[in-house]
């Protein structure tokens, strides 16, 4: 097994990392500070993203593959694998600057997974939000209440979505909704709403714990009617698999959260060692019951961060390859997101008051941290979820 990072992908990871130290760190504090300012800083960078993904394997949050089960021999490191290694190093920058991003929005990871070959042409190159979650509807996507009625060529969405991540910025939204709420789960289907759509209003921002520099809002739809091309893949109800395929959505993005969990830790480990430079063995060659007492925690947490760099790696190499990754896309986001949080808090507790100030960007990385262990499911849900594939035993039987 290589455990190593491609190394056909190092000039990209170079290139992101200089991007997170040059472009995004030094506009962190700056857009932290004055949440909902859209970062124009982000509009040159952003052309010169899409100039790497033009010509290939760039950062490209919606590129993911998006049909599992083939049984092509190989192996591949394409889009997936090279997303992540640049969601890693961008996310070492700031995080909620990754998250506005333009056209690197989650929606275009929903677009990959389900769209058609026809939409997928007719959507690229456009930035698209995802909503799912509702006031009444948290983890549980299944219990989605937001309407789509078909009237002729189109649906009326009726309906309201909650913490939509560039709800805002965007050029489009990814709406969850339902054909038939007595159909339950099966009849869910995601549809792409175009920005200035009438019936869709922006009702208003929310302000945050972290993340500040991505807007996070709350759209309500009041009989916004959408072509009926624009929803995403198959139209008709398949009880069987209906909810399934929408889904694979998740398949895509958790291991980009977790990508991102893995590059606000680094952050976070690199600037502690860098603080107690002085009384930390660089060389490890001192066994670790001989260490101080901070020592073994840095190393502690080094060992549990490549835990979940590797776990994040190989989801997103599953998925380059065609390979189921639900069950290994749920684990990685679990763990990163957990040993996100347990790093940036701790790195603020060994530091004491100088990473509790807001002279180190420590205390923003601790905030910032929090929500990739809530979004894209949280850590009771990943659980859940890798309990049921572990056991084989489907949402019903297991709740």
């Amino acid at each position: 097994m290589n455990l190593e990072n491609p190394k056909k992908f190092q000039m990209l990871v170079d290139q992101a990392q200089q991007t997170a130290l040059n472009v995004l760190r030094p506009i962190s504090r700056k857009y932290d500070k004055s949440e909902h300012s859209y970062p124009k800083e982000l509009d040159m960078l952003a052309s010169l993203v899409d100039g790497m993904n033009d010509g290939g394997d760039g950062i490209n949050a919606g590129a993911a593959v998006s049909k599992r089960g083939d049984t092509d021999q190989g192996n591949k490191n394409g889009v997936n694998m090279s997303t992540a290694l640049g969601v890693i190093e961008m996310s070492y920058g700031d995080t909620g600057l990754l998250l506005t991003m333009p056209r690197q929005g989650l929606g275009n990871s929903a677009i990959a997974a389900v769209a058609n070959d026809e939409q997928l042409e007719r959507f690229k190159g456009t930035w698209a939000a995802m909503a799912i979650t509702e006031p009444g509807c948290g983890s549980d996507s299944a219990a989605i209440r937001t309407s789509a009625t078909k009237d002729g060529d189109d649906y009326i969405l009726n309906g309201e979505k909650i913490f939509v991540t560039s709800g805002e910025r965007a050029d489009s939204v990814v709406v969850w909704a339902t054909l038939d709420k007595k159909l339950g789960r099966a009849a869910i289907k995601s549809f792409v709403v175009p920005k200035g759509t009438p019936g869709m209003n922006v009702e208003r921002l929310e302000h945050k714990l972290g993340i500040k520099a991505s807007d996070t809002a709350v759209i309500r739809f009041i009989d916004c009617r959408v072509p009926a091309s624009n929803l995403l893949g198959n139209a008709e109800i398949d009880v069987a698999k209906g909810f399934a395929g929408v889904m694979e959505t998740f398949d895509n993005t958790r291991p980009l959260v977790a990508a991102m969990a893995v590059g606000c830790a680094k952050a976070s480990l690199e600037r502690i060692k860098e603080i107690f430079k002085d009384t930390l063995d660089l060389q490890y060659s001192t066994p670790y019951l001989q260490t101080s007492n901070i020592t073994a925690q840095i190393y502690r947490l080094e060992a549990e961060w490549e835990a979940a760099r590797l776990l994040t790696m190989k989801a997103a190499w599953m998925a380059d390859n065609k390979k189921p990754n639900s069950r290994e896309a749920s684990i990685a986001k679990a763990k990163a997101a957990r040993i996100c949080n347990e790093i940036t808090l701790k790195c603020v507790e060994l530091a004491g008051s100088v990473g509790y100030a807001e002279d180190e960007l420590l205390e923003k990385w601790a905030r910032d941290s929090k929500i990739l262990d809530i979004f894209e499911g949280t850590q009771q849900i990943q659980q859940l979820i890798i309990a049921r594939r572990e056991l084989g035993k489907t949402s019903s039987e297991l709740k």
